[in-house]
């Protein structure tokens, strides 16, 4: 089981059933009238069907060895430990920002410009959420 592509599958498929087994325990309600359960169900529920297609493109697809980088995924899990400490101590933009400029290393190529690109995206995703959603982010 050295393919890469059925391990991201099968990987997603296992996190998905883990939220969306969790959100069956809330109220799912209706379209109409949403139960706290109804969106992580979605959600997970798309994402399993991702893994689904990702496990059987994966039965077609050329196997790819799979490898694991542990500078990689240390980079990562770090700058989401930052993200969370610079949004508890600073606020929530300055976490988005050294997050996604700290976790850039794990990639190929480092570039500020995209990296600006990205921090911008996801600080109107969160102005979206607060403004648009109502939820109480503490953006700034």
């Amino acid at each position: 089981m050295n393919d890469r592509n059925l391990v991201r599958g099968l990987f997603l498929m296992a996190i998905s059933l883990a939220f969306g087994l969790q959100a069956l325990r809330y109220p799912i309600g209706q379209f109409s009238r949403a139960g706290a359960g109804l969106f992580p169900l979605m959600v997970s529920s798309l994402l399993f069907l991702i893994g689904l297609i990702t496990v059987v493109r994966s039965r077609f697809d050329e196997r790819v060895h799979l490898t694991f980088n542990l500078k990689n995924i240390a980079l990562v899990l770090g700058s989401l430990c930052r993200y969370a400490v610079d949004s508890q101590h600073l606020n929530m933009i300055a976490g988005i920002v050294s997050m996604v400029f700290c976790s850039a290393f794990a990639g190929t190529s480092y570039s500020v410009v995209r990296n600006l690109k990205v921090s911008a995206g996801l600080i109107a995703v969160a102005f979206a959420f607060q403004k648009l959603l109502g939820l109480n982010l503490p953006l700034y």
